[in-house]
């Protein structure tokens, strides 16, 4: 025989109408915990079992977190690495800023920003635990191999329209068609956009840190470098083919050297290549940073340079003079040549698509095929 409890907001009913009482030689901790100790720990088990990613900071691993009754959580740690300094002083000191930002972070909670969930120490390394992303990074998913499999396993019009509308094959990765390009901004401007808005500059915008999920949202990852405007470090650190001019000439960074990252990040989702691919020397990247407004021609498709509006938007994104560019994140979005315009634009020529849907199609392809041969580019376990 079945009984049914119900809860409402106020107490627990049973079905004959009393409050369900019962008197277990738990309860006496129970009430102790809520009433006398309020304060909780427990040890928590972390397993490693896939490494994710590596970097200059150190490695970042999917774990398994064990809790009760068999409960168990993916994470992603990011374990920082010791040997990029001097003495253990400047290695707890520079640990010390990212726990800072890192706490900040947590408590943003925006859809597009990474969920940190604790910032930990074993052994004296520091580790920050993090929300595992269902997920690909973009600098994986424009691989020209995965393209090429995917055409090996679709129909040819299922394949016509993922040229047409997704990605198609570009001069030395896959692009992006312009749509879906700038949704994926789009998305990575609200999640630096709150980042700005709490005094906080992410320093580092890249293919490898923003993330597409299954679900169709871009999600911007590692925080490693990113600082507060109110407490900006001494030494920073950046990925030169997509930092700022004035942060390369060591003047300053700012939420609008955020912009330009992401700026130089659209014409490399657009044109199928970075434009500083191949470039050695500093002097040679930066006078190309410079004149890259004027050359945009040299890079995109005729499809975007057409488009005098999308032109219009990545230069205020890229403008050598930070001041030249789009006054905020929000500017950039909202603004009368912003990103939302050229979508606005597409759907008045009837060319918009439901773009989130779009992208979580095509990963539920790449996903097959990572179950079938794994993706180019995984690291090994």
């Amino acid at each position: 025989m079945f009984s049914t409890t119900y809860l409402s907001d106020q107490v627990t009913l049973t079905a004959g109408g009393g409050r369900a009482r019962h008197h277990n030689e738990l309860v006496e901790r129970y009430q102790n915990i809520i009433q006398r100790e309020q304060r909780l720990h427990w040890t928590s088990h972390h397993r490693l079992l896939k490494l994710l990613g590596a970097g200059g900071q150190g490695v970042v691993y999917l774990t398994e977190r064990r809790g009760a009754d068999g409960f168990t959580l993916p994470v992603a740690i990011k374990i920082f690495s010791p040997e990029y300094f001097e003495d253990v002083a400047s290695y707890e000191l520079a640990m010390s800023r990212i726990a800072a930002v890192a706490s900040q972070v947590a408590q943003i909670q925006h859809d597009n920003l990474l969920d940190v969930h604790n910032f930990v120490v074993r052994d004296r390394i520091r580790m920050m635990v993090m929300e595992w992303i269902d997920g690909y990074d973009l600098r994986r998913l424009l691989m020209p191999e995965l393209l090429a499999r995917i055409q090996s396993r679709v129909s040819a019009r299922r394949w016509e329209y993922i040229n047409r509308v997704v990605v198609t094959a570009g001069p030395l990765q896959s692009r992006l068609k312009a749509g879906v390009a700038v949704a994926v901004i789009r998305d990575c401007l609200g999640a630096i956009a709150a980042l700005h808005r709490n005094g906080i500059v992410h320093g580092d915008i890249k293919p490898g840190n923003v993330m597409l999920k299954c679900t169709g949202h871009a999600k911007i990852i590692d925080i490693g470098s990113a600082f507060a405007l109110s407490d900006p470090p001494s030494i920073r650190t950046c990925t030169p083919a997509y930092a700022a001019p004035e942060v390369l000439e060591g003047t300053e960074c700012t939420p609008r050297s955020d912009l330009a990252s992401l700026g130089y990040l659209l014409i490399e989702l657009l044109a199928g290549r970075s434009p500083f691919a191949g470039i050695d020397r500093f002097r040679d990247l930066l006078e190309l940073k410079r004149t890259l407004p004027q050359r945009l021609h040299e890079f995109l498709p005729p499809e975007v340079t057409v488009n005098s509006l999308l032109m219009t938007f990545i230069r205020g994104l890229i403008a050598p003079d930070p001041m030249k560019r789009f006054p905020s994140a929000e500017a950039a979005d909202l603004v009368e040549e912003g990103a939302a315009a050229f979508h606005r634009q597409l759907v008045k020529g009837d060319l918009a698509s439901e773009y989130d849907n779009e992208i979580r199609l095509w990963l539920q392809e790449v996903k097959l095929l990572e179950g079938e041969w794994g993706l180019p580019g995984d690291l090994p376990q």
